[in-house]
């Protein structure tokens, strides 16, 4: 790919995720001359390595399934999981967007969703919809082939380090650094670039920051495992803030529980985790050998319950619910991250838990799911939920890790940037993780593509139209 860049474009956008290349398309499509700049040597940063997974209420599918939802009830379910913390202008957008944004990533971009919907934690009705791939590569390549068709150039191994602005405050450009990677490439490693209209930060959260989420919540330092890439860094944000962004909640740092600890970064287990063992199986502590919350709880909820046993749970189901649920855990099997077990007591033993207690366990849970209703805990009971009649049985060790930072730049219904005085920073828009302000406390599972594809689109055709 060339490394020529020009003097001045109408839009720059920072960073190649889900929200960044959402928002060069818009760009692009509106007339606007755009080019993307991503600091790492491969486009996608985090968006690349997520499951693909997407929320949307009043879907085609949810309509023949018979499932009752809509966008009010959706930003009801944010909203809560949010502790109330939410900006209810932003959520309510997110959810009346969010069907358009589904269809948008099916019929525009071309991603092929699996012919179901699901139910995972914290939502209140099934409205959540996986790839094919389970993974968050086809979202990324269809929107890479869109900008290609566009003729919009993605710069790699390009870091965006200074907004310059003019007299009147309006962001007027940006410096651009050249990774050690690529500086042979190029004779100067710095450029400055002018922009027409204005720069889209997509640059994603921090939480592989250390030094920076620990500053916002002292419980996450380095002996934290994180979910995200290394990339997954503040310098950006903290660029904004320098030229008076308000920052939002930055200490509101969502923890996923359904990682493994026996695997560094998002890894495999969460395909387990989340997938199987939260909404159809059990958690249980290995103390002793009970449930301990409502394993379909939001992701804050959880992660405390989890956090507050002091080590690692174990996440179990069985053969009959993996297959009626229609999930592969091969891999998961194959990288040892996931057992496989022919007996209760193999399983406990494995774990060093009491077999006695470990079966009580299951032999209840069992016994609520054929009545339809958890009396300990209300977790609703899906169809196929395990009832551990006969093995093999499925466990996984569960420990949370760092995965989503709520917390970042204000915005308004535009996706302009606002700076310490609520006003709008002329020539600064925001999309994506880098954003805060509308999940509050805690992110549902499956918002997070839903908010970066309606606000990266608002932020494009925003920064277009200046």
């Amino acid at each position: 790919m060339t490394r020529k860049l020009p003097e001045y474009i109408d839009v720059i956008v920072v960073g190649s995720g889900f929200a960044g290349l959402a928002a060069a398309i818009e760009a692009a499509e509106a007339g606007a001359s755009v080019l993307v700049v991503e600091k790492m040597m491969a486009p996608g940063g985090n968006s690349l390595i997520s499951d693909g997974g997407i929320a949307a209420p009043n879907t085609e599918l949810q309509q023949k399934s018979g499932i009752k939802d809509s966008p009010e009830l959706m930003a009801g379910d944010m909203i809560a999981a949010g502790e109330g913390l939410n900006y209810p202008s932003l959520v309510k957008k997110v959810a009346r967007e969010a069907n358009s944004a589904f269809c948008w990533s099916r019929d525009y971009v071309g991603v092929k969703y699996r012919e179901r919907v699901d139910l995972f934690s914290g939502h209140s009705v099934a409205r959540c919809y996986s790839p094919l791939e389970l993974s968050g590569r086809a979202l990324i390549e269809g929107m890479l082939a869109c900008l290609k068709r566009l003729e919009v150039p993605v710069f790699l191994g390009l870091s965006a380090t200074t907004l310059h602005q003019g007299n009147s405050g309006k962001v007027t450009g940006l410096s651009l650094q050249e990774t050690a990677q690529v500086k042979k490439l190029s004779r100067a490693s710095t450029r400055e670039i002018g922009v027409n209209k204005g720069v889209i930060v997509a640059s994603g959260g921090f939480g592989s920051d250390v030094s920076f989420r620990q500053a916002q919540d002292p419980r996450l330092g380095a002996a934290v495992m994180s979910t995200n890439r290394r990339s997954a860094t503040a310098e950006f944000l903290k660029e904004c803030l320098r030229i008076g962004a308000n920052p939002v909640q930055l200490s509101r740092i969502q923890l996923g529980p359904w990682a493994s600890p026996d695997e560094k970064g998002y890894g495999l287990g969460p395909h387990f985790g989340d997938y199987l063992a939260l909404p159809y199986g059990i958690i249980i502590d290995p103390a002793t050998g009970s449930r301990f919350t409502n394993e379909l709880g939001n992701r804050k909820e959880l992660s405390d319950a989890i956090l507050d046993r002091g080590h690692p749970v174990i996440g179990i189901t069985d053969r009959s619910s993996i297959d009626k649920a229609g999930w592969d855990i091969s891999r998961g099997l194959s990288k040892g991250v996931v057992k496989e077990f022919d007996s209760i007591p193999a399983m406990a033993g494995y774990f060093g838990i009491d077999a006695a207690s470990m079966g009580n366990t299951m032999a209840k849970f069992s016994t609520m799911v054929k009545a339809g209703k958890d009396s300990d805990f209300e977790k609703p009971i899906l169809v196929n939920a395990s009832t551990f009649e006969k093995p093999p049985f499925f466990a996984m060790r569960m420990w949370p890790k760092v995965h989503h930072t709520m917390g970042g730049l204000q915005i308004d219904g535009l996706a302009r940037a606002i700076n310490l005085n609520q006003e709008v920073i002329n020539g600064l828009y925001a999309a994506g993780e880098v954003t805060g302000g509308i999940h509050g406390a805690c992110r549902l599972g499956s918002c997070a593509i839903t908010e970066c594809l309606v606000f990266g689109r608002i932020a494009g055709l925003s920064a277009a139209s200046a």
